[in-house]
């Protein structure tokens, strides 16, 4: 067994700041295939603009200058500027008998799923680092059996892979991780601190305006158990509205309508604002959350980000969570947003119309608040006489060692009420094996018990579908969600790819599925394939 990288560390954490792809079969470094894809990354925040990210405050996004514009800035081609994102590479294929052990932390984010749909919906493809897998596929509803107890299920399942360069003996194996769903009624009473960014990066509709109707909507949904703060930063960070009984609505409505932007980004006393007034409403058996909404822009203050990311890791140690959500193209920091929510043990989304605010805010509300599990890690192990090879499609920066999935010490990923995550790895499996492929365990702590339980599941030769086409559609659904990613990223392993290909299949879930959500992922695929051809002649990956 050899030692991984561990996950994203402070250090590295603020230099940056400052797939689950169905891909081609192969064994690593077969075929001109890299033996790994991480060497692709720098180690350092990239931009969608090509010139140089800079020092460390100018690798974080922070830099505004000027008055802002009425809508969005472009470049002189129309195209979205100044987007900060970092590049995690790609998995490479790992063989057994080297490392039979894949180990990870959960992820629920989707901030990158709807960043680039908001990328195609606007008539640009996004950079190639935007896209970060697991987020592609963990923004979908797979609909997996809920646990009869316990707070998770387990389902798996695997098929002859569909994408690839050499498809013998080729499997996709999906692993399903299901979360209990709380009644709404019954979820813990929440005390929200929401630090909203009014600086003029923000005074577009899409910004400021697109928050403050965001906000309307998860008034409505709160209780009279319920608690909601208002703190702001631009030149200052000051509180604006004391925490109110959430079922003030007149109260809280008249705050939000009175959002104003207001000149430079001070995030670091804005945040620290927030953090004070929960300190202050602090409740035990309570959900205490600031959720902090902003372009994640800052240029006021201590802009290197380690005071943020201090206050961040010692409120977290006494209760108080923080979630990030994302809001504008262009001058816009997805590495910030992203890992300043993974921080602080919460989650990172972004927010590209008042759709995904009502999914989000309504429909996906106790989920969003109420965690039903905490460092929640997955280990898989491969059974080396029946797997040669094996990939794990995305989850780069949520990487483990394998000797620290029991080390309680490392950090893994909270998991709300309802929410699914989904993990898919690729394999290669010998000539007529047969036998336990693999055994996937799941290892989390107690919301409430605070203790630390583990649950696992193997799966079986036996059990792979005879064919794609037999495959489970929410098995298929995740593999062409991993697939569109890894063709936009550029992904080596998706090289043989096309978008055609990855739409005939798409196009047959949407009856099998009833999901609306297919539909537009049917639509999207279409954008970006007219996209590549408009950019290179032909459709990406062919």
């Amino acid at each position: 067994m050899k030692t991984k990288t561990p996950k994203l560390g402070t250090a590295l954490m603020l230099a940056a700041i400052g797939g689950l792809v169905l891909a081609a079969c192969g064994s690593a470094g077969s075929g001109g295939a890299p033996g790994t894809e991480h060497e692709a990354a720098d180690g350092g925040a990239l931009k969608s603009e090509a010139r140089s990210t800079g020092d460390l405050q100018n690798m974080g996004g922070f830099a505004y200058d000027g008055e802002p514009p009425a809508e969005d800035p472009r470049t002189d081609n129309g195209e979205p500027f100044d987007e900060f994102f970092k590049k995690y590479g790609t998995n490479p294929f790992v063989d057994t008998e080297d490392d039979r052990l894949s180990t990870f932390a959960v992820d629920v984010d989707t901030g990158s799923y709807t960043k680039c749909r908001d990328y195609l919906n606007r008539g640009y493809m996004p950079p190639d680092e935007a896209p970060r897998t697991e987020e592609f596929v963990n923004f979908f509803d797979y609909n997996y059996e809920a646990p009869r107890d316990g707070a998770f299920a387990i389902d798996v399942a695997g098929a002859p892979s569909r994408y690839g360069q050499d498809l013998k003996n080729c499997y996709l194996l999906r692993i399903g991780m299901q979360a209990k769903r709380i009644d709404p009624l019954e979820r813990k009473p929440a005390i929200l601190t929401f630090v909203i960014d009014v600086s003029g990066s923000m005074d577009m509709e899409n910004r400021l305006g697109l928050v403050k109707r965001a906000l309307k909507l998860l008034v409505n949904q709160m209780t009279e158990r319920d608690r909601i703060g208002i703190a702001v930063y631009g030149d200052r960070g000051y509180k604006i509205l004391d925490h109110t009984v959430a079922t003030e609505t007149e109260t809280i409505m008249s705050a939000i309508t009175r959002l104003q932007p207001d000149g430079s980004t001070y995030a670091e006393e804005g945040i620290r604002v927030g953090y004070q007034m929960a300190a202050d409403s602090f409740r035990e058996g309570y959900i205490n959350r600031v959720i902090l909404c902003s372009d994640g822009v800052a240029n006021v203050g201590n802009t290197s980000t380690e005071k943020i990311l201090e206050t961040i890791a010692e409120n977290r140690r006494k209760g108080i969570t923080l979630s990030t959500i994302g809001f504008g193209m262009s001058n816009y920091n997805d590495t910030l947003m992203e890992q300043l929510g993974d921080k602080g043990d919460g989650h990172y989304a972004y927010v590209d119309t008042i759709d995904e605010a009502k999914r989000v805010f309504v429909d996906n509300l106790t989920g969003t608040l109420q965690v039903v599990a905490r460092d929640t890690k997955v280990q898989v192990e491969f059974n080396p006489s029946v797997v040669k090879s094996y990939r794990l499609l995305g989850y780069e920066n949520r990487d483990v060692a394998d000797e620290d999935f029991r080390n309680d010490s490392v950090d893994g990923g909270e998991v709300g009420s309802g929410h699914s995550v989904t993990a898919l790895y690729e394999v290669k499996l010998f000539e007529k094996a047969t036998g336990p492929i693999c055994t996937a365990t799941m290892r989390w702590k107690h919301d409430e018990k605070q203790e630390f339980i583990e649950l696992n599941k193997e799966l079986f030769v036996k059990d792979l579908a005879a064919s794609w086409e037999e495959a489970p559609a929410n098995m298929r659904l995740a593999a062409n969600a991993a697939e569109f990613a890894e063709l936009m990223k550029k992904s080596y392993w998706a090289k043989k790819g096309s978008y055609d290909e990855l739409l005939k299949d798409t196009k047959s879930l949407i009856n099998e599925t009833d999901d609306t959500s297919v539909l537009e992922l049917a639509t999207l695929i279409t954008k970006a394939r007219d996209l590549s051809k408009e950019s290179t002649g032909t459709a990406g990956g062919e």
